[in-house]
């Protein structure tokens, strides 16, 4: 039977690995990026965290460890580090964020907004195999990356950890930060980015919009859906295991909740105001032997209930993000690889 027209039966398709090559000599530079991206903060770290380390020795050398100096000591480490710590960690929030837009999104969005596109497609490799030979080497490269960030950003925040810092490890600044959380967001934030750049077909608007889906994601994972990937523990005690997370914390009186009014009620007898259900502001003639509020408004028939989820649950918590973000990430590349097969040259 003739051979169709246009159609070489003797040609064979390209071999992967030139593929790569020219995967290599055409994203060399993002890459770059992506490394003094992660290198920049990497330093940072490494720097910083090196004198907050040194200065921690002096809590880890102080004895008796639960003696009121070293308690001291404790403290005056934290009041010194621990906001800093806060603000370079809420900074590093957005590294999956810029890792998606600038590198994920201009992928295959400068291809079509350039028409380049319609060359590569007659170079005899196919648009799956293209397309493919373009996303896992980058995706495995920022992947990689963002792992090995992730263990330096546990080396720096030990001291804080270690002198008793409230904000444990589920804190929603440090969680996504450490463990397989970061490599598996900067993923799915690169996944995001190659799809809106295949949907959109435009550089600057599918960067925005990587932006802007990965946000959207990010605060709804860390404001709701992380707190109940197991169920929370419900607690009566005036005190919850050290560095849990709160989700949620009230007072009830006869198996009711507790007004704000109701409660300073109670708490008006002793000059003692609560500006919320958990902050308490005594007055000039508070009785000095009161004590503390919280005990006062238990000994006066109150309870207080507070769900939260134990640090112990970190791992668990981390495979379990880890593993539907993948999930994610996977479906997003193949639903890319399938619109690029799709569509019309």
């Amino acid at each position: 039977m003739p051979a169709r027209a246009g159609h070489n039966v003797g040609t064979r398709p390209l071999p992967w690995r030139r593929m790569a090559w020219v995967t290599w000599r055409q994203h060399r530079l993002t890459l770059a990026g992506v490394a003094a991206l992660l290198g920049a903060a990497g330093a940072y770290l490494l720097i910083t965290g090196l004198a907050m380390h040194t200065a921690y020795s002096a809590v880890t050398g102080c004895r008796p460890a639960s003696s009121n100096i070293c308690n001291q000591v404790a403290g005056n480490f934290l009041n010194s580090y621990a906001p800093g710590v806060g603000v370079t960690l809420g900074l590093f929030q957005a590294i999956p964020a810029l890792i998606g837009a600038f590198a994920g999104a201009p992928l295959l969005a400068r291809e079509f907004e350039s028409g380049t596109f319609r060359y590569t497609w007659t170079q005899g490799f196919g648009r799956a195999r293209w397309t493919v030979a373009k996303l896992i080497p980058l995706a495995v490269a920022v992947t990689v990356g963002a792992g090995a960030f992730s263990v330096l950003v546990s080396w720096y925040i030990q001291p804080i950890f270690g002198a008793g810092d409230n904000n444990g490890p589920l804190y929603p600044t440090l969680f996504d930060l450490l463990g397989v959380a970061l490599a598996a967001w900067t993923l799915t934030a690169f996944a995001i980015g190659v799809m809106a750049g295949v949907l959109i077909r435009r550089v600057i608007p599918a960067i925005f919009a990587t932006i802007a889906v990965w946000a959207g994601l990010a605060f709804a994972t860390g404001g709701y859906l992380r707190a109940h990937y197991t169920a929370p523990l419900v607690s009566t005690k005036a005190t919850i295991p050290v560095q849990a997370l709160v989700i949620n914390q009230g007072w009830f009186r006869g198996g009711n909740p507790a007004s704000l009014e109701m409660i300073n009620n109670t708490l008006a007898r002793a000059d003692v105001r609560a500006v919320t259900p958990e902050l308490f502001q005594p007055g000039p003639s508070t009785p000095v032997n009161l004590g503390d509020p919280v005990q006062y408004l238990i000994r006066h028939g109150y309870t207080q209930l507070t769900t939260y989820q134990p640090a112990g649950r970190f791992w668990p918590f981390q495979w379990i993000e880890g593993g539907w973000l993948l999930a994610l990430s996977l479906l997003l590349v193949a639903a890319t690889v399938w619109l690029v097969r799709r569509r019309a040259a």
